[in-house]
C-alpha cells in the first residue's frame, strides 16, 4: 500500500483521493489567466474547439474560468477548478454546501464533451435539470459546447433532440423511462437515448446510496387493481396485542390466534383453507396498510391520491407506488378510488442504469460517509475538495433528553432564543407530521415560521432561499433545499449562482453579528449523512452558523434499532441528560441503521445482479432484430415452407417486417412474463428457505438460471408459431392473426420499497440483532 494511502486511511479517509495534481494544473490555469483574458470572445471560443484535439486540463480551466466570467459573472476560484478536475478524472468530488458545485460540474461535463463524450448531467428532479441547463447554457455555448434538458412532459421528439446535445440535464428517473421505453421499441425510428458514454450526477450520495436500489418500472395496462373495502374496515376494528402484534423494529406485524379467529368469525370462512389463501394474503395486507403505514409519515393524501413520501429527503417520491397490492390497500384505508395497476413489462435499477455508463463521476456535499458504498457498487474514488473559506460553523454537541416531550420543550425554547436575537432557524424535522406538529407549538409561543414538507414541496426552492432572513424560521422534513443556497439577509435580487458583495450594514450583516443561521434537528436521522446534510445548510463559504441536535431516548431511531439498550442515567428538572452512556445509545442506534442498510444493499444487489445478466442476455438477441434481418433469417430456416408462401404472396420486405414484429413481440412476453416469475420465486424462496434453514439466494439462482436459459428458446419456439399462423393477400400480411397484442397503454413509475420489509429486509432481521451487539 503506498504511503499517501496508509496516511488517508490514517487520517479516517480510506477512498479518498490524492488533491496534489489537481492542484498543480489549478495553479498552471492560473498562470494562463491574464493571457486567456485577452482573447476575444470568438477567439476564446477557437481555443476551446483546439482542445478537442487535444487534452490540456490546465487549458481547458484556464479557458472555462474566463468564459465563465464573462457569462455568468462569476470568477471559479481555485477548489472549483480542482473539482472540476476531479469530475474529469472519474471521482466523487466532495464540495461543501455553497462552494460552486453547478459550475464546477459544468466545466466538467464541457471537458468531457471535448473529449467527444456525450454527457448526461444527472439530477434529482426537473427543476433542477431545467434550471443548470439554462443557468449554465450561456458558458456552454462560449466553450462551444451544445446542450439540451429533458424533463418529466418532454416529448418524444424534445428528448431525442435534447439527447443529441453534448451535453444533456436530466432527472435520474427520466434517463432511466427512457432506457424502458427504447428497450420495448418495435422501429429503430422510436428510439430517444443513445449509447451511454459519461455520466455526471449532481447530488451523488443521493442517487447512488439513497436510491439505487429502486426499481424504474415500464408497465402495461391491465385494469384495476381494487382492494376489497370489507378488509380496510375489518383490520381498523382489530386491537393492537390482541388481535396482531409487530415486531420491536415496527416493520412486520401479523395476526395473533385470537385476531385469525376474528378475521374468520366476520368473513365466515375459513382463513387457512387452501381455497382462501387469497383473502389470507389481502387481509394481511390490508393490515400492513393500517398499521405500519402512517399518513403524514409514510404517505400523504393529495388531490384525492396516495402520494408516497421519500425516506431519504422527505419528499413527494414523484412517480412512486408500493407494489400493486400494498398500494390498493392504502386507497382502500383512505378510501379513495382505486388507480389502475398494470403487469410490469420491464424494470431497471438505479445502480444498473448508472453501471450503463463506461466513465462515470459524481458531485455531493456528504460523500465520505458513504465512500465504502461508492467504492463497492460503482469503482468510484471521492476527491474531497476544501472549501474556497474555513468553514467557522459551531457544531455544538448533542443535547439528549428522557422524553420526546422534553426534547420538544427545549426545541421551542431554543427557537425562541435565536428568533429574539434576529437570528435565522431552519428546523430539520423526521416527517410531515412532526413538521406540523413543531409548527403549532411554535404558533401558540407567538412564533410565525414558514413550514416546508412534502405537502407543498412546490415551492420549496423560493422557501428555502429565504431561510436565512432576520429572524426567519422555516420547518423543513429531512434534507431542505437541496441545490438551493441559504444566504444570509435571505435570497440575493441577481440570478442564483452570482455572488454579489454584501454591503455594510445589509441583512448579510446583522445576520452574521448575531451568529448566522442556526440549524436545528430534533432528531438523528437513520443516516449520520443525512444529519450532515443538514448541519450543512449553514455556513455557507465561511458564513458564521451553528448548527445543534435535540434527540430522545423516546425517538423512533432508538425504539427501532436499540430498543434492548436501557439507560437509568438521571436527568435535571428539564429532562437533559447528559450521561456518555446515554448519548452512545443514540449513536449506536444509528450505526445499527447504517449497518442494516449497507447489508440491505448487497442483498438486494445479488439478486438484481442475476436478473440484470440475463436481461442483457435477452437485450443483445432482442437488438440484433430491432436493426436487423435477423427475425426474416430466423423464420426462414425455421419454417421455410411457410417463409416462402408468404412472401410470394406478400413480398419479402412484407414478411421481414412481419417476422421482426413477431420476434419483438415474444421477445418482450416472455420476459414480463420471467420477471413477474422471478417475482413469485423469491417470495416462495424466501419462505422455503426460512423453514429449512437454507440460503434464499442460492436457492432462488437454482431456479432462476435454469428459467433464464428456457427464455430465448420459449421466445423463438413461440415466434415460429405465430409466423405459421399468419395470414396475408395482396394488401398485406395480417399481423393480428399471429395473436400479437400489446398493452393499450403503458405508464413508468418507481417501486418504493415495502414499507413493511422487501424479501431482503424480512430475510434479514437478525442483523439488527447482530448490529445491536456491537460496540
Amino acid at each position: 500500500m503506498a504511503l499517501r494511502d496508509r496516511l488517508r486511511r490514517l487520517a479516517q479517509k480510506p477512498g479518498s483521493v490524492d488533491l496534489a495534481p489537481f492542484r498543480a494544473l489549478a495553479d498552471e490555469a492560473g498562470r494562463r489567466e491574464s493571457r486567456v483574458r485577452e482573447l476575444s470572445d470568438a477567439e476564446l471560443t477557437s481555443a476551446v474547439s483546439a482542445l478537442r484535439a487535444e487534452d490540456d486540463p490546465a487549458e481547458l480551466c484556464a479557458l472555462g474560468r474566463e468564459a465563465a466570467r464573462r457569462t455568468l459573472g462569476e470568477r471559479p476560484f481555485d477548489v472549483q477548478l480542482i473539482g472540476t478536475l476531479a469530475l474529469l478524472s472519474g471521482h466523487v468530488a466532495e464540495m461543501a454546501t455553497g462552494e460552486g458545485k453547478t459550475l464546477a460540474g459544468a466545466l466538467a461535463a464541457a471537458g468531457h464533451a471535448l473529449r467527444g463524450r456525450q454527457v448526461h448531467v444527472l439530477s434529482v428532479n426537473d427543476y433542477l435539470a431545467r434550471r443548470d441547463a439554462q443557468w449554465m447554457g450561456p458558458l456552454h455555448a462560449m466553450l462551444g459546447v451544445s446542450v439540451g434538458w429533458v424533463g418529466q412532459s418532454s416529448t418524444p421528439g424534445e428528448r431525442r433532440s435534447a439527447y443529441a446535445a453534448d451535453v444533456t440535464y436530466a432527472p435520474v428517473s427520466e434517463v432511466g423511462f427512457d432506457l424502458l421505453r427504447d428497450r420495448l421499441a418495435t422501429d429503430p425510428g422510436d428510439l430517444v437515448l443513445p449509447s451511454p458514454s459519461a455520466v455526471l450526477i449532481d447530488e451523488a450520495d443521493s442517487v447512488l446510496v439513497d436510491e439505487a436500489m429502486t426499481p424504474l418500472v415500464l408497465a402495461g395496462a391491465a385494469g384495476l387493481d381494487a382492494a376489497d373495502p370489507r378488509h380496510a374496515d375489518l383490520v381498523r376494528r382489530l386491537r393492537p396485542g390482541l388481535h396482531y402484534a409487530t415486531d420491536d423494529e415496527a416493520r412486520n406485524v401479523q395476526l395473533t390466534p385470537a385476531g385469525a379467529r376474528e378475521v374468520e368469525r366476520v368473513l365466515n370462512l375459513d382463513l387457512y383453507a387452501p381455497e382462501n389463501l387469497s383473502t389470507l394474503t389481502a387481509v394481511n395486507v390490508a393490515l400492513h396498510a393500517e398499521v405500519l403505514l402512517h399518513r403524514d409519515v409514510d404517505y400523504i393524501v393529495r388531490d384525492g391520491a396516495v402520494k408516497l413520501i421519500s425516506e431519504s429527503r422527505g419528499r413527494v417520491a414523484l412517480l412512486q407506488r408500493w407494489p400493486d397490492g400494498l398500494q390498493a390497500a392504502v386507497e382502500a384505508k383512505e378510501a379513495l378510488e382505486a388507480s389502475p395497476s398494470g403487469e410490469i413489462l420491464d424494470s431497471i435499477t438505479v445502480q444498473e442504469l448508472i453501471g450503463r455508463y463506461p466513465v462515470r463521476c459524481g458531485m455531493t456535499g456528504t460523500a465520505m460517509a458513504v465512500s465504502g458504498r461508492l467504492t463497492e457498487f460503482y469503482s468510484l474514488q471521492i476527491a474531497i475538495i476544501p472549501p474556497n473559506r474555513p468553514c467557522v460553523r459551531v457544531d455544538e454537541p448533542d443535547r439528549l433528553y428522557a422524553t420526546t416531550a422534553d426534547k420538544d420543550v427545549a426545541i421551542v425554547e431554543e427557537i425562541a432564543a435565536a428568533h429574539a436575537a434576529g437570528r435565522p432557524v431552519l428546523v430539520g424535522t423526521g416527517d410531515v407530521a412532526e413538521s406540523e406538529r413543531l409548527a403549532r407549538r411554535l404558533a401558540r409561543a407567538g412564533l410565525d415560521g414558514v413550514v416546508l414538507n412534502a405537502k407543498n414541496d412546490a415551492e420549496e426552492a423560493a422557501i428555502i432561499a429565504e431561510a436565512g432572513a432576520p429572524g426567519a424560521i422555516t420547518v423543513s422534513t429531512q434534507m431542505a433545499g437541496r441545490g438551493t443556497d441559504i444566504r444570509l439577509g435571505g435570497s440575493p435580487s441577481t440570478a442564483p449562482g452570482t455572488a454579489p458583495a454584501d454591503a455594510p450594514g445589509s441583512d448579510h450583516d446583522r445576520v452574521a453579528e448575531a451568529g448566522g443561521l442556526l440549524v436545528i434537528g430534533t432528531g438523528r436521522y437513520h443516516s449520520s449523512r443525512l444529519d450532515d446534510q443538514l448541519r450543512g445548510r449553514a455556513g455557507r463559504q465561511g458564513d458564521p452558523g451553528g448548527s445543534v441536535f435535540f434527540t430522545s431516548l423516546q425517538d423512533d431511531l432508538v425504539t427501532r434499532y436499540a430498543p434492548d439498550e436501557k439507560s437509568r442515567a438521571p436527568s435535571d428538572d428539564d429532562g437533559l441528560i447528559t450521561d456518555k452512556g446515554a448519548h452512545w445509545i443514540v449513536g449506536h442506534a444509528q450505526r445499527v441503521a447504517e449497518g442494516v442498510a449497507l447489508e440491505l444493499h448487497r442483498n438486494t444487489w445479488r439478486y438484481n445482479h442475476l436478473i440484470g445478466l440475463q436481461r442483457r442476455e435477452l437485450l443483445t438477441e432482442r437488438d440484433a432484430v430491432l436493426h436487423g434481418d435477423a427475425a426474416g433469417r430466423a423464420m426462414a430456416a425455421a419454417a421455410p415452407g411457410r417463409h416462402a408462401e408468404l412472401t410470394a404472396i406478400a413480398g419479402a420486405g412484407a414478411v421481414t417486417a412481419a417476422a421482426r414484429q413477431i420476434v419483438l413481440y415474444h421477445l418482450d412476453r416472455c420476459w414480463a412474463e420471467h420477471l413477474a416469475y422471478l417475482a413469485d420465486l423469491r417470495e416462495g424462496i424466501h419462505l422455503r428457505s426460512l423453514g429449512r434453514g437454507l440460503d434464499p439466494l442460492i436457492e432462488f439462482n437454482r431456479e432462476a438460471v435454469p428459467a433464464g436459459k428456457r427464455l430465448l428458446g420459449d421466445a423463438r419456439n413461440r415466434a415460429v408459431a405465430a409466423f405459421a399462423a399468419l395470414t396475408a393477400d395482396e394488401s398485406g400480411i395480417d399481423l393480428a392473426s399471429a395473436g400479437l397484442k400489446r398493452p393499450s397503454a403503458t405508464w413508468t413509475y418507481l417501486v418504493h420499497d415495502n414499507p413493511f420489509g422487501s424479501l431482503d429486509e424480512r430475510a434479514l432481521r437478525g442483523l439488527i440483532a447482530m448490529f445491536k451487539r456491537r460496540r
